[in-house]
Formats: C-alpha cells, structure tokens, sequence
C-alpha cells in the first residue's frame, strides 16, 4: 500500500497514485506504486501521459519490460519507462 499520502495532489494524480498500487499483481503493484509515491507529484504533463499509458499495459509484459526480461515495443520506449526501470533497478541492489 502506499506510503504517499495523495494530500495535495490534483485529481488526476490522486487516480494515478490509486491506479499504481492497484494493479491486480502484487509483484507490479510494488514496482509501479513505490515509483509513483516518488515520482507522481513532479511528473509534467507529457510525463503523466506516458504513465497513464503504461498503467494500462498488462501486467505481465510491464513487468518482463522492467525486469528486462523482454524489449520494450518503440511505442513504449518513454522516458517515464526508462525511469521506471531504472528506479526498480535501484531498489533492488539496495535490498
């Protein structure tokens, strides 16, 4: 669950945040929400428009794209997803 209170947040970031952490897959529940707690409020518009896409990708190819366990399609290949990545890649070499 999320450790970010949505306090503050305009109604399309609240549904995001709320979105993130309830994916219907733990494992990507994790990886999305704990992103979204950082990263939700700063994001721009354009930003926000990429993760909305991403939170209707289906959970099993979001996860082998940030796991690198597939390619991610062109259409795909934003600079949010790259963030994504890279902040679960982080996460991950400190547990």
């Amino acid at each position: 669950m999320t450790e970010r209170s949505s306090e503050g947040l305009d109604a399309r970031r609240k549904r995001l945040l709320f979105r993130a952490w309830r994916r219907g897959v733990r494992e990507t529940d994790l990886i999305v929400g704990r992103f979204a707690d950082v990263y939700i409020e700063g994001l721009d518009e354009s930003s926000l428009n990429d993760f909305e896409r991403l939170i209707e990708v289906p959970n099993a190819d979001l996860y082998a794209w940030v796991c690198g366990e597939t390619d991610v399609p062109q259409s795909y290949d934003t600079a949010v997803l790259r963030q994504l990545k890279d902040f679960h890649s982080r996460g991950r070499e400190q547990r």
